[in-house]
């Protein structure tokens, strides 16, 4: 689908978009004799012109449009960048397979400056994609027929904000939600990686990947165990931005989970859902989507995104539940469930980005506890940080995309339910504070002087209805966050 920004209303067939400002109704006026009809159809449908509410009624045209479909769409009472996306997701979600093939929103008369007319249409593409690769007997009606958004009236800039600043942003998205969406016999290790290498030609991003024996050789004991039971080699995904921007002493690795499908291993998980743990990667994707974003759009900056990548089974070989292993950093770890095995790839990945790399930030995403979902439910990801101000900076990244965070607590009564009686550490606690304790078991691999965040976002990489930018399915939940956490500290 195409985005393109205009000074007039284009001439023939379309469908027309106007924002509706809570009760306001000015720009209304541009309807002439249509308004009073369509003010009556708005009232009919009990439309108030609160955020995302729409309203759909149809209107006489001129020339070769005789009749056309109107949209008002409600923006409340703001007119910021959050505002706007919801306008265009809306827009584009009520019309995508309605037969439409040109979609005009008209911002005459709007207040949206050119940044929020830009993430308006960041709103419109995102809400647009679809994943339907292997829907051979889609009816008509089902497929997707909107070719373009053409945006009228926007402020001045608004294009080159889009190009910029948004539209790189938007291929991370994508990204994402195809990593994210892709099926575990077509997305594993050794594919991600080869994913991410297409996505990321022409961008200047840098990209390694370690295999097993590279692994090994680094001691890699933790993550390496999770993989034990598969066929499919692990890998080590590593990206490096070098956007430059104002010098720091503090280099930022961002981190992801790359389990591309989790049975749980020896501590099999039951099989009703199971198909979903296709996404048990989530975290690393929005890591490599965020990564493709920052190249894309040149930020100015220098960034480290890692993805530990492996699939976790059960075989003759798997890891057992009472087994210990050694992770990179010397500990030594009981594995008490092989179902809790995010943590232990983690765990070596952060050694690697502090030890290897030099990282003093740290920030890792993953779909980490099914016990984040009991407490947050999917309205938002977990954070847990020993560091203040980093824990400030992501709740405001979080903030303006509307990708929200809640802190959570850590301390030492909490760490103590993961000693072991045998090693230095184990991979679970009690059922009760599940999260905190995964938690904790990181922070027991982050090195003194190391500012570090970890966000647990199982109830945000998929969901089972549309969102305002997205339909069911995934999400790309986080590659907006961390791509603004970056702009607001690093550029």
């Amino acid at each position: 689908m195409q985005i393109r920004f205009a000074d007039v209303l284009p001439s023939g067939s379309f469908a027309l978009v106007l924002p509706v400002a809570g009760a306001e109704r000015g720009n209304l006026s541009s309807l002439g004799d249509h308004r009073a009809s369509v003010e009556a159809a708005a009232r009919g449908q009990r439309f108030e012109g609160e955020v995302g509410a729409v309203a759909e009624t149809w209107i006489g045209g001129n020339g070769e449009a005789q009749v056309r479909r109107l949209l008002l769409i409600g923006t409340g009472s703001g007119s910021d960048g959050a505002a706007a996306e919801k306008l265009g997701g809306a827009a584009v979600g009520r019309l995508l397979t309605s037969g439409e093939k040109s979609l005009v929103i008209d911002l005459r008369g709007s207040r949206f400056d050119a940044d929020a007319a830009a993430r308006l249409a960041l709103g419109a593409a995102s809400r647009a994609w679809r994943y339907d690769r292997y829907r051979t007997k889609l009816k008509d009606k089902q497929k997707p027929t909107v070719e373009e958004v053409v945006i009228v009236g926007a402020p001045a800039g608004t294009d080159a904000r889009w190009t910029e600043r948004y539209e790189g942003v938007l291929a991370g998205v994508k990204l994402t939600r195809e990593l994210v969406t892709e099926p575990a016999n077509v997305i594993y290790a050794e594919t991600f990686v080869e994913r991410v290498r297409k996505a990321a030609e022409g961008t200047g991003l840098e990209i390694e990947a370690l295999g097993q024996a590279e692994m090994e050789k680094l001691g890699m004991g933790s993550l390496l165990c999770v993989n034990q039971g598969t066929i499919r080699e692990p890998r080590l995904l590593v990206m490096r931005w070098n956007g430059g921007g104002h010098p720091s002493d503090k280099p930022l690795a961002l981190i992801g989970k790359g389990v591309t499908f989790d049975t749980g291993g020896i501590s099999i998980k039951p099989a009703a859902g199971m198909e979903s743990m296709k996404w048990d990667m989530g975290g690393a994707g929005a890591v490599a989507g965020a990564m493709v974003a920052l190249a894309s759009r040149k930020a100015k900056a220098n960034v480290i995104g890692l993805c530990g990548l492996v699939e976790n089974m059960p075989s003759g070989s798997a890891t057992r539940p009472g087994d210990v292993v050694t992770s990179m950093n010397g500990q030594t770890i009981e594995v008490i469930n092989t179902d809790a095995e995010g943590r232990l790839v983690l765990a070596d990945v952060m050694t690697y980005a502090q030890r290897e790399l030099g990282a003093k930030r740290l920030v890792d995403l993953a779909t980490l506890t099914g016990a984040m979902l009991i407490a947050l439910g999917h309205e938002h990801g977990g954070l847990f940080s020993n560091n203040d101000t980093l824990a400030g900076e992501l709740t405001a990244a979080a903030t303006e995309t509307g990708e929200k965070l809640w802190r959570m607590p850590l301390g030492d009564a909490y760490d103590r339910l993961i000693d072991s009686p045998i090693a230095d550490i184990k991979n679970v606690g009690p059922r009760e504070g599940g999260s905190i304790t995964a938690a904790q078991f990181l922070q027991r691999f982050v090195e003194e002087g190391v500012e570090w965040a970890h966000l647990d976002i199982a109830g945000m990489v998929w969901s089972d209805k549309p969102g305002s930018t997205y339909d069911k399915g995934a999400t790309a939940f986080g590659v907006r966050l961390l791509d603004r956490f970056v702009e607001l500290t690093a550029e």
